[in-house]
């Protein structure tokens, strides 16, 4: 059922509103077949042995393998493995959330979809989190800022990149020529020393580019790691940080609006790897004028992303 063109074509490889987006996935049937095109739109492909070909259908979706018997389905495996909630709900919290451009609650969700408890509307929005990152994505390149913000309540006594009680966030983000920002990436890091800072640059940024930092001298191995490495002394420079660096304080200063405005600050920090992710998604995606080609990204990475129990989701580190 896919098309070999690139990119998805709005109405034929996803709804172009909400109306069409209820007609087109009324029941758990339509929502399974859907699926199964985004997880083997070339092919089906055994998940035990890897066989290709047509595979047996069974009732309520299950699809076995001529090969070896094994029995599976489309949602087995992913975020939605085992989910008691239907898939046609699953939809529609997918196209409101990709819908609302800063984001939703849980509670928003609840409301909106008419769930029986909050905990549901809160783990559904978690799995789909888990979702918003891609596997094996490229890194950044060209000219990439890098800094780090601190995440979580006002804190006293402490100096400089001193915390005690907050979640420290490293930020990578592109700086485009002549003006504007590219991708971004965020990660939270134990501390602020080399070996935290320079893995995460190692792994969101492409050997060879450009990477600018402040005068740390946690960044001063970076060249050694192949980046051409420039480095600004802020108290030097005459010019304060958001001017010297302002890609990574400008996507700071968003994150923490976002944080507070969308989430009212509740996040736990334990959670918190899952809300840069959600920030990630959306910031990466602020130009896209598409809302449902976003739901179909996000669907195509919810099958591709493994399955993450309530209990996984709620432990705390």
């Amino acid at each position: 059922m896919e098309r070999e063109t690139d990119r998805p074509l709005a109405g034929h490889d996803y709804p172009r509103g909400w109306d069409e987006l209820r007609r087109w996935f009324p029941d758990e049937a339509a929502c399974l077949a859907y699926l199964e095109r985004l997880r083997w739109g070339t092919g089906f492909v055994c998940p035990a042995c890897g066989a290709l070909g047509e595979p047996w259908r069974q009732s309520r979706g299950r699809l076995t393998c001529p090969a070896c018997r094994h029995q599976t389905t489309a949602t087995a495996g992913t975020i939605f493995d085992k989910t008691r909630t239907p898939l046609a709900t699953w939809f529609a919290a997918v196209w409101y959330v990709t819908n609302q451009k800063l984001g939703v609650s849980a509670l928003g969700l609840q409301r909106v979809l008419g769930l029986g408890s909050y905990q549901t509307a809160w783990t559904m929005l978690h799995k789909l989190r888990r979702a918003m990152v891609r596997p094996g994505r490229a890194r950044l390149s060209g000219e990439v800022e890098v800094d780090e913000t601190y995440v979580g309540g006002v804190e006293s006594g402490v100096h400089g990149r001193e915390t005690y009680t907050k979640a420290v966030v490293a930020i990578a983000v592109e700086v485009q020529d002549p003006a504007g920002f590219g991708r971004v990436r965020l990660g939270r890091v134990p501390d602020v020393s080399a070996a935290s800072l320079v893995p995460f640059v190692c792994a969101m940024v492409a050997p060879g580019s450009i990477v600018r930092t402040d005068g740390w001298r946690a960044y001063n191995q970076l060249a050694t790691e192949g980046y051409r490495h420039e480095r600004t002394v802020l108290q030097a420079s005459g010019d304060p940080a958001h001017v010297a660096m302002p890609g990574v304080h400008r996507v700071a200063s968003l994150l923490k609006r976002w944080l507070l405005g969308t989430h009212q600050g509740a996040v736990r920090p334990e959670q918190l790897d899952a809300y840069l992710q959600e920030f990630t998604f959306r910031f990466n995606r602020r130009r896209s004028r598409s809302r449902g080609l976003l739901f179909y990204r996000l669907l195509e990475q919810a099958v591709a992303t493994d399955p993450a129990p309530y209990a996984t989701i709620a432990r705390k580190r």
